[in-house]
């Protein structure tokens, strides 16, 4: 097992934070890249102190819609990791605190397009992401897609081999069609315009850890409708999506990313089962 520098867009994240944990604990020299710098450890773990592994982490502060800002910290990296969608769009932000009604928060969120940047291929190399609503709300075209297409970009023109998407099993009910369209298109535009780039597009359905209590019920719900799911075949796929979908536990997923950038030959789509696949290799992998 060789050792690696990986950077991690969102490693101050739920999941970023134990994509970290994982590569440290493989002795990776690992960088979080986020707007913060350290997360705030009560938002992500169980407790408000930062654990013993964190200090093995360099935590930086860029923004990824300005790629200047992150260039540097991609030389002799030797994989990426995108960890920085939004599943809630600001539209119902405003409406959970009261600050946009309902009626106009939910008609602006289930609209059926909405803009994110010009065009990320035609950038200039370093150019930066700016939001072409009239607002500048930060919308899932912008961070979705966009953020993820140009991140990879900058990978690529800094001779990094691999880069790993965080993006999502399915779409569900309760959330605009557009939010997995995005991630859709993120992943294909990756995949056919920087075919040179090792490319690993990660799905997960509903992360849940006992840290965050609220998500254990979802997940609960989740299983049993997975069930269900299984026994009629499938068929409640194609309207439920990913509240359907198996829920994985995220240090689960965590494992998984990590052992796919060490397993050169992943690459391309890694759905549930093959997620499962992967951290079961990891944790054989441990128990050497």
């Amino acid at each position: 097992m060789s050792k690696k520098r990986i950077v991690v867009f969102g490693g101050n994240g739920f999941l970023g934070t134990r994509i970290c944990k994982v590569a440290v604990g493989r002795g990776w020299d690992v960088t979080s890249i986020s707007r913060s710098g350290e997360p705030t450890w009560s938002s992500v773990t169980s407790s408000p102190v930062p654990p013993p592994w964190s200090t093995s982490v360099v935590w930086e502060k860029a923004d990824i819609l300005k790629p200047k800002t992150y260039i540097p910290l991609l030389n002799d990296a030797d994989a990426v990791v995108h960890s920085m969608g939004i599943l809630l769009e600001a539209d119902y932000k405003g409406v959970l605190t009261g600050k946009e009604s309902i009626w106009s928060g939910l008609s602006r969120a289930f609209s059926a397009t909405k803009a994110g940047s010009r065009n990320p291929l035609e950038r200039a190399v370093g150019e930066e992401l700016r939001p072409q609503e009239k607002d500048g709300q930060l919308t899932y075209e912008l961070m979705n897609r966009d953020s993820a297409i140009t991140l990879a970009q900058e990978a690529s023109f800094s001779h990094v081999p691999t880069f790993v998407y965080i993006s999502a099993a399915a779409g569900a009910p309760m959330l605009p069609k557009r939010y997995i369209t995005t991630k859709r298109e993120a992943e294909s535009t990756i995949a056919s315009s920087l075919p040179k780039l090792r490319n690993i597009f990660i799905r997960p359905g509903f992360l849940f850890d006992s840290s965050r209590s609220f998500t254990l019920p979802i997940a609960f719900a989740g299983a049993a409708g997975n069930m269900v799911n299984s026994l009629v075949g499938g068929r409640l796929t194609p309207l439920a999506g990913a509240a359907v979908e198996k829920p994985l536990k995220a240090d689960l997923v965590a494992e998984a990313v990590v052992e796919s950038i060490e397993d050169e030959g992943v690459k391309g789509v890694v759905g549930t089962q093959r997620i499962e696949d992967l951290a079961n290799v990891a944790w054989r992998r441990g128990m050497l």
